[in-house]
């Protein structure tokens, strides 16, 4: 299998954050530069479809693209460390979190990065400025919910690390290029962004 990574973009980061903890060190590396358009070739579109990072090139030609689609199928071939959930109501509870930390955390502070960051901008096109601080506000309020949830626990949707954790704090940590920070005020968000970043895997799905 080869997966087409990009070190720039944060969703190829959930893929290699899920790698890490996984210990999954087999599979082929390419890198695209997203910054040069490699994505958008005529060639990595035949290849992956769309002019998306990740992708997963399986050996029999399919590819997978959506870092979610990608980690749920890494899953199955190295189940362990469980990060999807081990029963029916525990992987409801894992998909509801990651659901609200991907679309109510991690994507409105990735827009607010592509659209606010003066080397991403030109990639994506222009946003208002009142936009892109109603994307970080909207994160804000949601992770008002995730402290209340933290409350008494070390992680987001379960006893362990599972998706979720992965999905919110690589978000998180890509809105740094925007010199966002957790608000202080979120006394459990904090602690647990600075255990998550803390963790050996980290170092896999993190910005420099």
């Amino acid at each position: 299998m080869k997966l087409y990574d990009s070190r720039k973009a944060p969703n190829p980061r959930r893929v290699r954050w899920v790698m890490a903890e996984k210990g999954i060190d087999d599979l082929e590396i390419v890198d695209v530069d997203i910054f040069k358009g490699e994505h958008r070739t005529t060639e990595y579109r035949g290849r992956a479809g769309m002019a998306h990072v990740p992708a997963l090139e399986l050996d029999d030609g399919t590819a997978i693209t959506e870092s979610l689609a990608i980690s749920r199928y890494l899953e199955t071939l190295y189940p362990e460390p469980n990060l999807f959930g081990h029963d029916a109501r525990e992987t409801a509870v894992i998909e509801m979190w990651t659901r609200r930390c991907e679309m109510y955390v991690s994507t409105p502070l990735m827009m607010a990065v592509r659209y606010g960051h003066p080397s991403m901008s030109g990639l994506e096109g222009a946003m208002s400025e009142e936009e892109i601080a109603r994307q970080r506000s909207g994160a804000e309020r949601m992770l008002k919910q995730v402290d209340r949830q933290l409350e008494g626990r070390e992680f987001i949707a379960a006893e362990r690390l599972t998706i979720a954790d992965i999905i919110a704090v690589t978000g998180m940590d890509f809105a740094r290029l925007i010199k966002w920070r957790p608000p202080a005020e979120l006394e459990n968000v904090g602690r647990w962004y600075e255990a998550m970043r803390a963790r050996p895997a980290a170092q896999a799905g993190m910005t420099s």
